[in-house]
């Protein structure tokens, strides 16, 4: 099962299982009713469609490596990083967007084997734009290999954010950091979709993205796709601890990152 070939062609099924799983939110979308969301926090929410995705990603997944664990954001199967391999999965990256029915929103599923990343697939379903990648291989979109931006300086680059749900204390962080990119680069954005912003970044549309206090089913899949891609992924610091820790950069190359990593040890001093 470790075996490259073996990886390239679960990815093909996973990707075909994201593309399903985004078909049935895209249906249901269709006649959504406000009415059927829950809050789970503030501005944080869930629905039906985000449980009935879920259920029918891991359904679909359980067959293609008997005894894999799953770590999944609604938590409608047992959870466990125990076994050998394990999906980690968030069935609809951008509740809110999808509530309103704006992009973007995505099928975000990733796989580690020992707990390291070996693929990544992220179905951007308000876009039609299912990006992947395997152990060993490059990075994809709709069967196209994708590249990171060259641009090597924040004043030329393309910054996106997220406001973690317990933002607390940290808005005057992101709100001063966001003051400066707007000066001092070609503007910041909040999309509401980790797994769509980090993609970008792998496929050169943006240069940046940091955000604090993200899920690992927030960002597996799509940092792993950012790397295979060739983008620069650390946490604040500029260490590896940004699937299971409490920060994440991606920038399109090293020299980038460098000059982010610094003005993140500015404006978050403290944050890992």
């Amino acid at each position: 099962m470790t075996d490259n070939m073996h990886f390239n062609k679960i990815c093909e099924d996973v990707c075909s299982i994201a593309r399903t799983a985004g078909k049935f939110m895209l249906d249901e979308r269709k006649n959504f009713s406000p009415d059927s969301v829950e809050t789970k926090g503030v501005n944080d929410f869930v629905s039906y469609v985000d449980r009935k995705t879920e259920e029918l990603i891991v359904g679909e997944l359980s067959p293609l490596i008997a005894g894999a664990g799953f770590l999944t954001e609604e938590g409608t199967v047992r959870q466990s990083r125990d076994s050998k391999y394990t999906w980690i999965i968030d069935p609809l990256d951008g509740t809110t967007n999808y509530i309103h029915g704006i992009s973007p929103y995505a099928v975000s599923i990733g796989l580690t084997e020992n707990g390291v990343p070996v693929l990544g697939t992220v179905y951007v379903a308000s876009g039609d734009q299912c990006f992947y990648a395997w152990k060993d291989s490059r990075a994809f979109m709709n069967g196209e290999e994708i590249r990171p931006s060259a641009v090597d300086s924040v004043r030329d680059s393309l910054a996106i954010t997220g406001f973690p749900y317990n933002i607390g204390q940290k808005i005057d962080s992101y709100m001063n950091l966001m003051k400066y990119l707007t000066f001092n680069s070609h503007g910041v954005r909040r999309l509401g979709s980790a797994a769509a912003d980090l993609v970008y970044v792998a496929s050169g549309q943006a240069e940046i993205f940091y955000q604090t206090d993200l899920k690992p089913w927030d960002v597996a899949a799509g940092a792993f796709i950012a790397k295979q891609a060739g983008a620069d992924v650390t946490d604040f610091t500029g260490g590896d601890k940004y699937i299971f820790g409490q920060s994440i950069l991606a920038t399109g190359n090293s020299c980038l990152g460098s000059q982010m990593t610094a003005l993140l040890a500015e404006y978050f001093p403290g944050q890992q």
